[in-house]
């Protein structure tokens, strides 16, 4: 799975794709090139859940912006929910740590530094989470299949899936190395962006497989109403 995701965002004319990536990396904090970029890598999860191997181009760039406004909004439905459940949680026992004093008061005290803690699980949830819905909404091409359970399971519950989410933790490792290199001069600087977008598809093609292969009878669907299965080319 790593090699094929490292030799993904290389394959076929892949020079104009880095590039224009890059450029849009580098503009992005004016979250409209941000968008687009969010909207590529939903479409690398169509075009690798609908069976193909080769990148897909920048072209459609009205559809690719569409589709990164829809991406981000499941993004930020999956970290606002946990955050705002457990921000209740710890702070009805912080609430009642202070209400009840004492000894008990120092007891729930002491469970709520325990559930401070429990904050990284939360954010593991998410990071866990989103890539899995994003690929549903990539295979359907529907917002609402981000959110079906029956969909999701099968790959949130897999090996395959696991492991896909932890391989970008090597991705992250090598490009934090080559990064701090280029880093080093102002040229270098400039090439961050080019770098960063190449991981980022290379960890997209690695979520994309590994959700194809534990949903491999999808029903894909398109704006057109055409359906077919993941193993078809995901129509939009």
């Amino acid at each position: 799975m790593l090699e094929d995701g490292l030799s993904y965002p290389v394959r076929g004319d892949w020079i104009g794709r880095i590039i224009i990536g890059g450029i849009l990396g580098l503009f992005s904090v004016l979250l409209l090139p941000a968008f687009v970029i969010v909207g590529y890598l939903v479409r690398v999860l169509e075009r690798t859940i609908g069976g193909e191997d080769v990148p897909p181009e920048f072209d459609e760039w009205g559809d690719l912006l569409m589709k990164g406004v829809i991406g981000t909004i499941i993004t930020i439905a999956y970290m606002v929910i946990p955050v705002i459940v457990y921000g209740v949680v710890v702070a009805v026992v912080g609430g009642t740590s202070g209400a009840i004093g004492g000894d008990a008061g120092a007891l729930i005290g002491v469970v709520g530094v325990l559930l401070a803690l429990a904050f990284l699980p939360v954010l593991f949830f998410i990071y866990y989470a989103v890539p899995a819905a994003l690929s549903a909404y990539a295979a359907r091409g529907e917002m609402g299949a981000a959110f079906d359970l029956d969909l999701l399971k099968p790959a949130l519950f897999s090996t395959e899936y696991l492991v896909a989410v932890l391989m970008p933790i090597v991705v992250a490792v090598i490009m934090w190395i080559v990064t701090a290199v280029l880093t080093v001069t102002v040229v270098g600087l400039l090439l961050v962006p080019f770098v960063q977008f190449y991981g980022q598809v290379a960890v997209f093609r690695m979520f994309g497989s590994a959700f194809a292969s534990v949903n491999d009878r999808i029903e894909t669907g398109s704006a057109g109403g055409n359906v077919g299965t993941v193993g078809d080319d995901v129509a939009y």
